[in-house]
């Protein structure tokens, strides 16, 4: 943790505790005194987004992946998080800023107009809202859209607004092509490019992948590369599948297409090859389809990325959220044997799937069941 001279990690540790516990009670009122109290005595703005309620949200995401919360409860307590922000950024500021200088604008310039958008499909919006007040904090002029903006609405608005860079978040590597599409689409415009996001691998090389002009690992780094300035690119980029020639072989385009029927076809198989499943209530067969069409979706965002440890990542996080739901851990291998039977014309998916269950293999069950959700 980044300790800065205004703060202590005491007193940021104090206010994480307090706001996480007003979002346990999901009391608003309470959230709110426990940033604006620490606000008042001295942390900065940016602080308290990064160093306090960005790690309470990713205690919030821990809490959902051990089946101590439920998904209603996550999204009541994301969209308090969200207005605590808003109220956050309308405070007027008491000090300087974390860095602890103002914010960086050369004389007699305007300060950098940013949009930042989650893309296309991405609903995980508080990271890049966080990122949006941090630069709002160090003096640029930022458009915030929102959560899942279509690429033909952003390049619209950047026509429209004078944006001089874009910050794109994705949180998850399913959105890894239509990321592609946005990037290349702003370039073709003549704007750079800035993604972050866990999507993007925490060492940013789907950032690369893609053709990003740059990539941050959180939104500190995010807005020094922005002060610095992205270089602007000097031509338009080419079809994006001319810089993947992996895809060429059609595999991520054909197992996209099929996802509903894989899907359908594996659920059918598993109540043959997994007994348990004769028992399962509808909804627990309901939710068993969700878990096999998002092993489709991170298999075919693997072929795109042509990286099989998207996809093991993806299996063996699988894996700790169905233990913490008390699934038999042979239910995933068995899924996944089944899904591999059909790609038997696909070699890059065949081993994507193998990949995933010798990792699937390596994980040490449990000594006792975990909480069921």
């Amino acid at each position: 943790m980044t300790t800065h001279t205004t703060t202590s990690s005491i007193g940021l540790a104090g206010t994480r505790e307090r706001l996480w516990a007003a979002l346990e009670a999901r009391d608003e009122a309470a959230a709110a005194d426990a940033v604006f109290d620490a606000h008042d005595a001295g942390t900065t703005t940016e602080d308290l987004l990064l160093d306090v309620i960005g790690p309470v949200q990713a205690r919030v995401g821990g809490e959902w992946a051990a089946g101590r919360i439920g998904v209603a409860q996550e999204h009541a307590v994301t969209a308090i998080q969200d207005r605590v922000i808003a109220a956050l950024a309308h405070r007027p500021p008491r000090h300087r800023t974390a860095a602890g200088t103002a914010p960086r604008r050369e004389t007699g310039t305007a300060p950098r107009r940013v949009t930042v958008a989650c893309v296309d499909g991405e609903w995980h919006a508080l990271p890049a809202r966080l990122l949006a007040e941090v630069l709002r904090s160090r003096g640029f002029l930022v458009d915030y859209l929102g959560a899942h903006v279509p690429t033909p609405h952003l390049i619209a608005h950047l026509h429209q607004t004078g944006a001089d860079a874009v910050a794109l978040s994705a949180s998850l590597p399913v959105r890894l092509p239509t990321a592609h599409a946005a990037v290349t689409a702003v370039q073709a415009i003549g704007l750079p490019v800035l993604v972050g996001g866990a999507a993007f691998g925490p060492d940013g090389r789907y950032a690369l992948l893609l053709g990003a002009d740059g990539w941050a690992p959180d939104a500190r780094a995010a807005a020094s590369l922005l002060a610095d300035g992205l270089r602007r690119p000097e031509a338009p980029p080419q079809d994006p599948t001319r810089e993947l020639p992996h895809l060429s072989d059609q595999e991520y385009t054909l197992v996209t297409r099929s996802r509903t029927r894989l899907t359908r076809h594996v659920v059918k198989e598993l109540e043959h090859a997994v007994p348990a499943m004769a028992a399962y209530t509808d909804r627990q067969r309901e939710r068993t389809a969700e878990d096999i069409a998002h092993i489709v979706d991170f298999l075919a965002a693997s072929l795109y990325a042509d990286d099989a440890e998207l996809f093991t990542g993806f299996v063996t996080w699988t894996a700790g959220i169905l233990r913490a739901r008390g699934v038999p851990g042979d239910a995933l291998v068995a899924a996944l044997d089944v899904l591999s039977d059909t790609q038997h014309d696909f070699p890059r998916a065949r081993n994507h799937l193998l990949a995933g269950r010798r990792a699937l293999t390596r994980i040490p069950e449990p000594s006792a069941p975990g909480p069921h959700s």
